[in-house]
């Protein structure tokens, strides 16, 4: 039996998202093995989920500390119309190439700052006014699309990584080196920083952090600013691959965050998970979203099916926690 045997459980716990993302792989291949398995659709899955992850590694270090953020839809879409903006008023590129991260992460201060300073009972509150708030700005700073960005401005969301020194298997997005480094640069911090372990120890018990010396409103505060750069990020290499910005981008975007995150194997209640789970999880809604279109399958079975494995992905981890508090 699983849970006679501590090294495969451990394994599982550590792996399993993996294996799904194989099976699911397999499944594909054997449904369109013509067509899942080539270049360009490949290629499609990984430009496609690209700034989808960089969503999901910001809100998975707010779910850490058992936090949620609502606003990161609504910030990538304030962050791609302040990128358009800036650079069709002539701004230099590399300065625009910093608008969208800075504007990310004034939005999450200002959660930071809101949640902690204001005392509010959940960041569910704060969050869920800045996403109106950042999404009423995003309108009033334009009501239609911004296109023709600078090619420097594009070439983040652009296909292929070629600065004359390096350029990869054809195919392989730019956008996906980029999350992968990013990915491992967030590895590093939570894993290998005190910031990081501080993050973990609020999640796990917020107040014997508190005992231990642990500033948490000065890390939570750090953790929503991280969160925010992160949205700033995904609106960069939004703007890229679609070479606008426009007004609607990012509406709902923060429920695939958040399902990305739980379905990676990250806890609600705060305090465990993994980058690597993040990014299958990523992937997981990416392959069955890929799988559902090159089936015809109509796409509001999407959201059925995404909305039934995120239930039961939480009660899972509902079950582990229960079955964690009995030893």
């Amino acid at each position: 039996m699983i849970s006679n045997n501590p090294g495969l459980s451990r394994f599982l716990e550590s792996y399993g998202i993996i294996l799904v993302v194989i099976v699911m792989m397999a499944i594909l291949y054997a449904t369109q093995p013509a067509t899942f398995l080539s270049a360009g659709n490949l290629s499609n899955i990984l430009k496609q989920n690209a700034y989808p992850a960089m969503l999901a590694l910001g809100m998975f270090v707010v779910i850490i500390t058992a936090g949620i953020d609502l606003s990161v839809g609504s910030v990538l879409g304030l962050a791609i119309i302040c990128i358009a903006v800036a650079d069709k008023a002539g701004t230099p590129w590399p300065l625009v190439l910093l608008v969208g991260p800075l504007v990310g992460i004034a939005s999450g201060l200002v959660n930071g700052l809101g949640y902690t300073m204001l005392k509010l009972p959940h960041p569910f509150i704060m969050t869920l006014g800045t996403l109106n708030i950042a999404r009423g700005l995003t309108s009033l700073i334009s009501q239609a699309p911004i296109s023709g960005l600078q090619t420097e401005v594009r070439y983040p969301g652009q296909k292929v990584f070629d600065l004359g020194i390096f350029t990869p298997p054809a195919g392989i997005p730019l956008s996906f080196f980029l999350v992968i480094a990013c990915a491992v640069g967030l590895w590093f911090f939570l894993n290998r920083t005190n910031m990081g372990r501080h993050i973990f120890a609020i999640g796990g018990n917020p107040q014997a952090a508190r005992v231990s010396g642990i500033d948490v409103d000065r890390v939570l505060v750090y953790v929503y600013a991280i969160c925010g750069f992160f949205a700033g990020l995904a609106a960069l290499l939004l703007a890229g691959r679609t070479d606008s910005g426009f007004p609607l981008a990012g509406v709902g975007n923060e429920l695939d965050a958040i399902a990305a995150v739980i379905i990676g194997g990250a806890s609600f209640f705060g305090g465990r998970g993994t980058v690597l789970g993040v990014l299958a999880g990523v992937l997981i809604m990416g392959l069955l979203r890929n799988g559902l279109n090159l089936n015809n399958i109509s796409p509001f079975w999407q959201q059925i099916l995404i909305g039934l494995i995120i239930i039961i992905a939480v009660y899972i981890d509902v079950l582990r926690r229960r079955a964690a508090t009995r030893k």
